[in-house]
């Protein structure tokens, strides 16, 4: 059932996708010009620079404003101190592991096919690892404040709404491939 359409303006070539909001598929259209890919791609080039730093502070920064989302993780769930955490030799690979994942995203952000495939398969990885797709929809917000400093007066609101718009095109199918992992389970 479509219940909404979420158009993302001006900013992937129009591609529909399901995602799962209140027990129900929602459509998204997500669109990202040329113009915004490029952006994120230069964006990225200066991001991979501090890749691991970034990828911790994302981590911490979600564990700071979601702290029930620590849970999930099971390699840092019993570390309960900042510090220890920021050190954690998991901590850091598991966000150099994210931070690649996104790597991957850019490097294919003009190949929907390829890019839609990798970002469905994760999602369906998630579903193995029992990583709810509640847990996505914050990384997006928490990797642009991590990245904003490091970009500094690169820092741009149309650069902002591009990574936005990749994260949800990102969270969405993730959902969509946690939905297709499930419903395949339950047919087994």
């Amino acid at each position: 059932t479509f219940c909404s359409i979420v158009d993302i303006f001006a900013v992937f070539r129009p591609k529909i996708i399901m995602a799962e909001e209140g027990g129900e598929d929602v459509a998204v259209q997500v669109s990202l010009s040329a113009e915004s890919r490029q952006v994120i791609r230069q964006s990225w080039r200066e991001i991979q620079e501090d890749i691991s730093r970034v990828g911790v502070i994302v981590f911490c920064r979600l564990f700071e404003t979601h702290p029930e989302y620590k849970d999930a993780f099971l390699v840092v769930r019993d570390i309960d101190d900042l510090e220890t955490l920021r050190n954690s030799r998991e901590l850091r690979a598991h966000s150099l592991s994210v931070m690649s994942f996104i790597e991957k995203t850019v490097a294919r952000i003009d190949q929907d096919e390829l890019l839609f495939e990798l970002i469905l398969d994760l999602g369906k990885k998630h579903y193995q690892y029992n990583a709810l797709p509640k847990y996505y929809q914050f990384m997006g917000e928490e990797f642009i404040q991590a990245v904003q400093p490091v970009l500094k007066e690169r820092w741009s609101s149309d650069l902002e709404e591009a990574w936005k718009t990749l994260f949800l095109y990102i969270t969405s199918t993730m959902k969509r491939g946690f939905q297709q992992a499930q419903r395949d389970q339950n047919h087994i």
